[in-house]
């Protein structure tokens, strides 16, 4: 069963007129309701110049006071600080890799090149490691690192656990 293309076109027209209604602006209706009687009511308060003796003045004394217990958990957490020798920060990563004399070599180039710092080859089970530094934030790590990149392309900022003086 075919349909003809006005039938088509009549319902096309429909829907268009019928969604147009329906989009038309009404006119805005404002609502206006007194609610005046639930706000609260405030006395004014009495100036300080108004005060004739010193018996009107009371002094406020605090009650239910926890600075006792404040300064027995910030002692707490700076014993813990003094206790603690490792903090989180950041390393600057040269070499991995699983041959030793590549590494021993890449440690070498780092002295060479970059003498004042300090090239450190660890072994942590399967690879060896060349990293350097050791910094706080990566913001206090980046001039190091882009100065080791121009030596070393594939050095990366890595996080690690370093020693607190």
């Amino acid at each position: 069963m075919k349909t003809s293309p006005y039938r088509a076109g009549t319902f096309t027209l429909l829907v268009l007129a019928v969604s147009l209604a329906a989009c038309a602006q009404r006119p805005a209706k404002t609502h206006e309701e007194d609610l005046s009687w639930a706000r609260p009511k405030f006395t004014t308060p009495v100036d300080s110049q108004q005060i004739t003796s010193k018996k009107e003045i009371q002094e406020v004394k605090p009650t239910l006071t926890v600075n006792g217990k404040v300064d027995a958990v910030l002692d707490s957490i700076s014993k813990l600080h003094a206790l603690r020798k490792f903090t989180d920060g950041y390393t600057i990563q040269i070499y991995s890799g699983q041959n030793r004399e590549e590494a021993n070599s890449v440690k070498k180039k780092m002295t060479e090149q970059a003498g004042d710092m300090k090239a450190d080859l660890q072994y942590v089970q399967p690879k060896f490691r060349v990293i350097t530094g050791n910094y706080f934030t990566k913001l206090e790590a980046q001039p190091d690192l882009l100065r080791l990149r121009r030596i070393f392309p594939t050095a990366i900022l890595v996080p690690e656990k370093i020693p607190i003086r």
